[in-house]
């Protein structure tokens, strides 16, 4: 609903949109993009170890896609760090009310994620797991939602305006 609002007001002043998009980093967007989409392919073949009761591979996979889970949290940090800098805050204007919305709950998910994945991997270790296949997908299905969430936003954020 937020990117439709977002796409509502972007289509009724699209020059300040436009030229609000223009002080985006497109290049640490593009990067973050490989690199969430990198971390949901390592927990997707940690998924798939574990299915083949792999466990200590399946972890080494877990323990990647939380690494570029950290990696994507370091360069989005980077980018509000230049953001703030520059003025460019959550009152700047309507275009970056959104930025920082939108950009910032996306953000909370992966730290989420990052903690969901990190009660996975602990599980495998444990001499009496409970970790079972619908809870290694559960936190894989939800992982991948934080890719499919900044697939939408990345194109329209940085993209489209």
């Amino acid at each position: 609903m937020a990117l439709v609002a977002m796409k509502f007001y972007g289509n009724s002043n699209p020059v300040l949109f436009h030229e609000s998009k223009l002080l985006l980093n497109i290049t640490i967007g593009s990067i973050n993009t490989v690199v969430l989409l990198t971390s949901g392919f390592f927990m997707a073949y940690a998924l798939q170890l574990f299915k083949e009761n792999n466990n200590q591979k399946s972890a080494n996979f877990i323990l990647l896609a939380i690494l570029f889970g950290f990696i994507f949290i370091v360069f989005k940090a980077f980018e509000y760090a230049n953001k703030i800098e520059h003025g460019l805050t959550l009152d700047h204007n309507i275009f970056f009310t959104f930025y920082w919305l939108l950009t910032g709950f996306h953000v909370v998910h992966v730290l989420v994620g990052i903690v969901i994945l990190a009660s996975i991997y602990v599980s495998l270790f444990k001499k009496n797991s409970n970790i079972n296949l619908e809870d290694f997908e559960a936190g894989a299905a939800f992982w991948h939602l934080c890719d499919l969430i900044w697939l939408l936003l990345f194109p329209v954020i940085y993209l489209l305006f």
